[in-house]
């Protein structure tokens, strides 16, 4: 009390430790959840399956350009699968959509009449395109919301109207539900969906499908639909058992264990990283404890000389490294709670302030007092009487 400005510099190193602990792990685990529930909302039962790297004459064809997925898996499938409840091809390719004097590059995805439901896409307004229009290599599409507010406007809508792709004229027959943007940054609203069979054939002239998306019946036999999908697979491309498959079956909770495994990792750095300012501020207070010590040492001496006995200045110096931690401790929380806060508010950044981080903080700020003060009050306790009283 004798020393305030002192004791709060002292405390400072405690203090912005323990704030940048919280504020951490609060901002880590608030983007470890928000991308858990990105994730979660394309479904967790999602699976799909793309080609692998291929190897043609020594030479290694990356996975765009191998065409191992025929339109012969999907039917085979569809008839020996019974952990799947929808399977679509996907084909796509990138291009100029345009209308009248406005265009915007984007990108069309092709699907059946399963697609949509299996991506978690929802009509806003039209309809989807039948499995008449699928046979038939219909050109009709949905639009999403980016490409409607590039070429249009945002709020308008185009059904009945007619778009360029690549030159080919496309009906607009639906609006999709904006969606917003993927964990990894894609614009899930800027997509054209059209029947497969249109992109297949019109806009990409391909026989091929670049990847296989399905549902399993459920989150909890994933694992089960994958199986199946690499055994049908095997045997559809007639693998022998020395061969490795031509084709790489993932599943969206997969990709959600993966991310989160990695966020907890870099969560865990980022705590690590401002538990350092702890250890600073430990050393602070050792610093300044040893200084209280060498200014108090007459006072030792004299409480020594009374009857004092060598616990007694101990636990007083040691009480008082601890007072320091804790205090500064408590000030740290509540400056850390409020600036989670406020990063939460101001970046629209998703924060979640952990219970167990608060306590560990202020178990540590306990240890640290008593880890930094105990040398410090050893020290004083071992005073010679009088010596200390002769000490000027």
């Amino acid at each position: 009390m004798q020393n305030k400005f002192r004791a709060f510099l002292t405390m400072l190193g405690i203090i912005i430790g323990v704030a940048s602990v919280i504020a951490m792990l609060g901002i880590g685990e608030g983007s470890k959840k928000s991308i858990r529930d990105q994730m979660s909302r394309m479904g967790t039962n999602l699976v799909f399956v793309v080609p692998s790297s291929q190897q043609r004459g020594g030479v290694m064809l990356g996975n765009t350009n191998a065409q191992s997925l025929r339109l012969s898996d999907v039917e085979a499938l569809r008839k020996e699968s019974t952990a799947l409840s929808a399977i679509s091809p996907e084909v796509r390719g990138g291009g100029q959509a345009v209308y009248a004097n406005q265009n915007w590059p984007t990108t069309m995805y092709g699907g059946n009449e399963d697609y949509l439901g299996i991506r978690k896409y929802e009509i806003e307004s039209g309809r989807s395109f039948t499995e008449r229009e699928i046979r038939s290599m219909a050109k009709v599409c949905l639009v999403g919301q980016t490409v409607i507010e590039k070429l249009w406007g945002k709020d308008y809508d185009p059904v009945g109207l007619t778009i360029r792709f690549k030159n080919i004229p496309f009906k607009v027959i639906g609006v999709l539900k904006q969606k917003g943007d993927q964990s990894f940054g894609q614009d899930q609203d800027d997509v054209i969906i059209a029947p497969y069979t249109t992109v297949q054939k019109r806009v990409l002239a391909i026989d091929h499908i670049q990847s296989i998306y399905t549902s399993a019946v459920s989150e909890e036999r994933s694992q089960e639909a994958m199986n199946e999908i690499e055994e049908i697979l095997r045997s559809e491309h007639k693998l022998k058992e020395s061969q490795e498959n031509d084709f790489r079956i993932m599943s969206q909770s997969e990709l959600v264990n993966t991310f989160t495994s990695v966020s907890d990792i870099l969560t865990t750095l980022l705590g690590a990283i401002a538990g350092i300012s702890l250890l600073v501020g430990g050393i602070g207070i050792m610093n300044i404890m040893l200084v209280s010590v060498t200014e108090r040492t007459r006072e030792i001496g004299l409480r020594m000389s009374v009857g004092g006995r060598g616990v007694d200045i101990m636990m007083q110096f040691l009480v008082e490294s601890m007072l320091l931690s804790v205090l500064g401790g408590i000030i740290g929380i509540l400056l850390g709670l409020a600036v989670t806060k406020l990063v939460g508010s101001i970046m629209s950044w998703p924060v979640v302030v952990m219970s167990h981080a608060v306590i560990l903080a202020f178990i540590v700020c306990t240890a640290i007092g008593i880890f930094f003060g105990w040398y410090p009050a050893r020290k004083a306790a071992n005073l010679n009487p009088i010596d200390a009283i002769r000490y000027e």
